[in-house]
């Protein structure tokens, strides 16, 4: 692996649903996620990271450094396990304690951010029963909100088949399904070179989650999530690891606006316009489009 990585970052990332369910919330019957405020669909955090996540799985065929550590049916204890036995030499602790020399206490987290992608961009809690430590990660992203309010459909669907014997006597069953007709959004994230240092996170390790970013609706197919679509990933490299700018400064030089008649609801990405105001850009600050 190359070495970590030596400048900072801030990423946005548009990407958008036409007729699917891009994050259900499981408190409100899987319905579409919203700022009850505003009517503005929100997806979360973790939903995207699962996104990139399933994306390095599937592009680097699981196999350390790119294992992922929370992937479907892991059985986190046994993962961290894995430390202590590729580290003979170091004394096994009492359940839930780290080993007391600070020295082998770092290796056993060093190891564990090695072989894992996921620890090295965002961090982990390894206090477990196999206490591994705990990491920041220098990967964080915002929920992605919807530049427009949504209105959330429900959707009646029948079944030809039944679950039951007592029910084979039905022709059909009713089913529902929740859509959101079409949706923009818009993610912000940060990567820290500073605390790439503290996990291992490598410029390869960075070059793979634009990677992902980039293409991971196109492995993420259903018939629940409907078309989804990356649109746009601006990156803000800054020339030192601190940075040059706030984040927030950089965020705002990168407008969404509505295009035509703005009046009716947005069917699709031409919908939209998306402009940069270049000449805001500080000094000290680099501007990639990748999309």
């Amino acid at each position: 692996m190359s070495e970590y990585i030596a400048n900072r970052y801030e990423f946005l990332f548009l990407f958008d649903v036409e007729n699917g369910n891009p994050n259900g919330d499981p408190d409100a019957g899987n319905m579409p996620r919203v700022d009850p405020e505003t009517n503005h669909g929100l997806i979360t955090d973790v939903c995207l990271k699962r996104k990139i996540r399933n994306y390095v799985e599937l592009a680097k065929n699981g196999v350390p450094p790119y294992e992922i550590y929370v992937k479907e049916k892991a059985v986190l204890n046994n993962e961290n396990e894995r430390a202590y036995e590729s580290n003979p030499n170091i004394e096994r602790p009492p359940a839930k304690k780290l080993p007391k020399k600070a020295e082998e206490a770092r290796l056993i987290t060093r190891w564990m951010c090695g072989n894992f992608f996921d620890i090295r961009a965002f961090g982990a809690v390894m206090t477990t029963e196999v206490n591994c430590g705990q990491v920041r990660g220098p990967v964080q992203i915002n929920f992605a909100r919807s530049i427009d309010p949504i209105l959330p459909l429900e959707i009646s669907i029948t079944r030809m088949a039944v679950t039951n014997e007592r029910d084979a006597e039905k022709e059909r069953t009713i089913g529902r399904k929740h859509i959101v007709p079409y949706a923009l959004y818009r993610a912000e994230g940060y990567v820290s070179a500073k605390l790439a240092e503290q996990t291992g996170f490598s410029e390869d390790d960075l070059q793979l989650l634009w990677k992902s970013l980039e293409s991971m609706f196109d492995h993420d197919r259903s018939a629940a999530r409907g078309k989804m679509s990356a649109r746009g990933l601006y990156i803000f490299k800054h020339a030192s690891p601190l940075g040059n700018a706030p984040a927030h400064k950089l965020f705002s030089l990168v407008k969404v606006n509505r295009t035509g008649n703005a009046g009716k609801p947005a069917r699709s990405f031409s919908d939209y316009a998306v402009t940069i105001e270049r000449d805001g850009i500080p000094e000290g600050v680099a501007l990639q489009e990748v999309l």
